[in-house]
């Protein structure tokens, strides 16, 4: 389910980036969840995390939504290509 999980953050990150080769995601263990570090040129952060950061909980919420079928914790960290949140 992770590989799903993964790849359903990079497919609608893609879709949302001016530089979709600049998308990358990336997935760790911490606390007992699973933790998916989402990269994107820096001219797109803006448009991942949206007004008001609605894009970007919108993004978490769908992710918490089907990870919650296989009983797992899930989070999201957005970062531009520097590293920087």
């Amino acid at each position: 389910m992770a590989a799903d999980l993964k790849g359903l953050i990079e497919t609608v990150a893609r879709a949302l980036a001016d530089q979709p080769d600049a998308v990358s995601v990336k997935e760790s263990e911490r606390r007992g969840g699973t933790v998916f570090e989402l990269q994107v040129a820096s001219t797109d952060l803006g448009r991942i995390i949206g007004r008001q950061g609605r894009t970007a909980a919108a993004l978490r919420t769908l992710l918490t939504c089907v990870a919650e079928g296989d009983d797992r914790r899930v989070s999201l960290d957005i970062r531009d290509q520097s590293g920087r949140s």
